[in-house]
C-alpha cells in the first residue's frame, strides 16, 4: 500500500487532481491512459454510477500492467460498504464529498489517506481533530471561492486544502486559488468535459491536461 505521505506529496507535486466517472469501461480506460500520457500520475475515479466498481477494477488492472507509477484513488465514498468495496479493489486513497464519520474511522483504522469534503470551518475542525486529517477537499469550490480559503487558512495552519467542484480552466481562477493558500485544485468536468467523453475526443483531453498543468505551474 502506498503511504499517505507519498500520495499527499504526489498530489502537491502535480498541483491538480483530475477526477471523473464514465459508465463505459473502455472510455474510462482511454481517459486514464490519456491523462497519464499528458503527465498525470495521480487520478481520482468517482463512485457515481452502477458501473463504477467494475470500471475501477479494470483501471486497477491497467495500473498494474501498464502504468505502475500511477496512483489511483476513489472519490464519492460515503458509506462503510463503499469503503470496503474499493479497499478490496485496491484503491490507493479515498475521497468523500462530506465528513463521513464511518468512512473516516475505517480509513484511520486501516491507515489509508482519506480526504473528506468540507464546506465550513466546523467541518474542517471536526475532520482534523476527530480523524487526524491533514488534507481536506473544499466542496463545492464554486460556492466557497478563494476568499473562503484566505479567511480560514490561518485557523488551520496544519491542514492542506484542495478546492473541487467548479474550478475554472483559467489562469485567473487557478492563480486566485493558489494565492489564497491551496496546495492543489481538483479538476473534473472543466477538464474532462462532456464533449471529450461523449465524442471520445482524447486528443482534446490531452491538450486540456497539458494546459491545466501549465496553468497550475504558472499560478505557483
Amino acid at each position: 500500500m502506498k503511504t499517505k505521505q507519498r500520495i499527499t506529496d504526489a498530489i502537491i507535486a502535480q498541483g491538480m487532481l483530475p477526477l471523473f466517472y464514465h459508465a463505459d469501461k473502455e472510455v474510462s480506460l482511454h481517459v486514464t491512459r490519456t491523462l497519464y500520457k499528458a503527465g498525470i500520475r495521480v487520478i481520482e475515479y468517482t463512485n457515481r454510477g452502477e458501473a463504477a466498481l467494475e470500471n475501477f477494477k479494470a483501471l486497477k488492472q491497467l495500473q498494474q500492467t501498464e502504468l505502475p507509477d500511477l496512483i489511483l484513488g476513489i472519490g464519492t465514498i460515503k458509506t462503510p460498504q463503499d469503503f470496503d468495496n474499493y479497499a478490496l479493489a485496491g484503491a490507493d486513497f479515498f475521497i468523500s464529498p462530506i465528513v463521513a464519520e464511518e468512512v473516516g474511522h475505517l480509513a484511520v483504522t486501516n491507515n489509508y489517506l482519506w480526504i473528506p469534503g468540507c464546506m465550513t470551518p466546523t467541518e474542517i475542525d471536526k475532520a482534523a481533530r476527530h480523524f487526524d486529517v491533514s488534507f481536506v477537499k473544499l466542496f463545492p469550490a464554486n460556492v466557497l471561492g478563494p476568499g473562503f480559503v484566505s479567511a480560514v487558512k490561518d485557523l488551520f495552519p496544519a491542514v492542506k486544502m484542495m478546492p473541487t467542484g467548479g474550478v475554472d480552466m483559467s489562469a485567473e481562477n487557478i492563480k486566485a486559488w493558489f494565492k489564497a493558500g491551496v496546495i492543489a485544485v481538483g479538476m473534473g468536468s472543466k477538464l474532462i468535459t462532456s464533449d471529450v467523453l461523449n465524442e471520445k475526443n482524447y486528443n482534446q483531453l490531452y491538450t486540456n491536461t497539458l494546459l491545466a498543468l501549465e496553468l497550475v505551474k504558472g499560478a505557483r
